[in-house]
């Protein structure tokens, strides 16, 4: 599937985490050379600026169990609404995040754009299927699976987890219960990543436009993904990153896009939004030859 136009949506969310400065993420691809290098493409790319995020300052955590949801939740309403106009006016929605609680707006418009679910490769360290009462720590970005199986806007047998290896005890039982396909670091050490991809992608995909992949920086092992909030050794490899990236791409399946978890405060010389710019252009096309 080729693309003619990519429409970037930022979203500076950092209210679903604990750790400060994710909300910088955004700003952090963008001054990567993002669009720059997506033109270079031959692919016309429109930014929208970012979607309006209340600052931590001006709310209250509320539900100690999940906090900020309703103000990430108004956040998320309005990055679904764009997201459903892109999709529907025949481009490709980039959405640079911000936590990972931003999925919850980018599926939800998605799936209204389309009438129906993609199908999502979620790439992460973790599991992001606790809802508010198995979550230890009650920040919503590591909820927006639960919470968007909740709403409809994905479907448990259409998503593919790749790169886990830190997982809560209630996301491994909300994993199995629902038959979800998870793929942790071990099954690719054992496996392969060229094997992984092949069956992630017969899951996910059924036909042009199908697939959503949501890609959390911290999917990524630290010495390569250095600015994410939360890190775990072990992860994803340059190369096994990319990997993913380019077969995702030849499959003519990838609809839409996510990036989410930078965090410029704690990178090394904007690496991970560097890393994260190259893994952009892989999934749009671009190849070695």
């Amino acid at each position: 599937m080729s693309f003619s136009r990519v429409d970037v949506i930022g979203v500076p969310m950092d209210l679903g985490a604990d750790r400060r400065g994710v909300d910088m993420g955004p700003s952090a691809v963008r001054y990567a050379g993002l669009n720059a290098a997506i033109e270079r493409l031959g692919i016309t790319t429109v930014d929208h600026g970012n979607i309006p995020v209340r600052v931590v300052e001006s709310a209250s955590p509320e539900e100690a169990n999940a906090k900020y949801l309703p103000i990430i939740a108004e956040s998320c309403a309005l990055l679904a609404d764009l997201v459903d106009e892109v999709v529907r006016a025949g481009n490709f929605p980039l959405v640079l995040g911000g936590d990972h609680s931003i999925a919850m707006g980018t599926l939800a418009g998605i799936s209204r754009a389309r009438g129906r679910a993609p199908g999502v490769i979620w790439v992460d360290a973790h599991g992001d299927i606790n809802t508010p009462i198995t979550s230890p720590s009650g920040n919503v970005h590591g909820m927006p699976v639960h919470f968007a199986l909740e709403a409809h806007s994905i479907a448990p047998e259409r998503i593919v987890f790749i790169g886990l290896r830190d997982v809560d005890e209630g996301e491994k039982r909300a994993i199995k219960e629902l038959g979800v396909r998870a793929f942790t670091m071990s099954d690719i050490d054992r496996t392969g990543m060229a094997n992984v991809i092949a069956e992630a992608l017969s899951i996910a995909c059924d036909g042009p436009g199908s697939l959503h992949v949501s890609f959390d920086m911290d999917g990524i092992d630290p010495t390569e993904a250095p600015g994410v909030g939360t890190p775990v050794r072990g992860g994803l490899s340059y190369r096994e990153a990319h990997l993913l990236m380019e077969a995702v791409a030849a499959s003519g399946a990838l609809g839409s896009l996510e990036i989410t978890e930078i965090n410029p405060i704690l990178d090394h010389m904007n690496q991970t939004a560097i890393l994260a710019v190259e893994l952009v252009l892989s999934a749009l096309g671009k190849t070695t030859l």
